[in-house]
């Protein structure tokens, strides 16, 4: 599909210049933008570092995602990218861009995007806690 301009599972630090430029379409009326950042807290316990793993097939089933979302929606222009590796606070953890002919459906197109990605795609992450605890999320069941 050629409105699924980039994406991506990295193990190198993520650009949203990088992804911003690659939505940018000028039939599109809005274009969102989502960055996932790491905080330094979950579920009222002290985060200090965390680590996200990839399984072998996450890309395909990341351009899976981004096909349903370009397909529900009027999508002009598309992209997604997920960091991989050990990360540190405020580190930069996904990006994903939807551009469309209206701000309503960029909107919508971006949330369902994250979500899917968040629920489908398999990434796992591995925080670390202050108080020596860790703990594995999935993001997919």
């Amino acid at each position: 599909m050629e409105n699924i301009r980039l994406l991506g599972i990295r193990d190198q630090t993520l650009s949203v210049d990088e992804v911003l430029a690659a939505v940018g379409d000028r039939s599109a009326g809005g274009t969102t933008l989502f960055v996932g950042t790491v905080r330094d807290h979950d579920q009222g316990k002290s985060v200090t570092r965390l680590s996200y793993s990839a399984h072998p097939t996450a890309e395909a089933e990341l351009r899976r995602v981004a096909e349903k979302v370009a397909t529900d929606f009027p999508v002009t222009a598309l992209a997604a990218v997920h960091r991989v590796g050990d990360l540190s606070l405020g580190d930069i953890a996904v990006i994903v861009a939807v551009a469309c002919p209206h701000r309503g459906e960029a909107f919508e197109a971006s949330r369902r995007l994250i979500d899917d990605l968040k629920r489908e795609v398999p990434i796992w992450k591995h925080q670390l806690f202050a108080d020596g605890s860790s703990e594995w999320v999935g993001a997919c069941a």
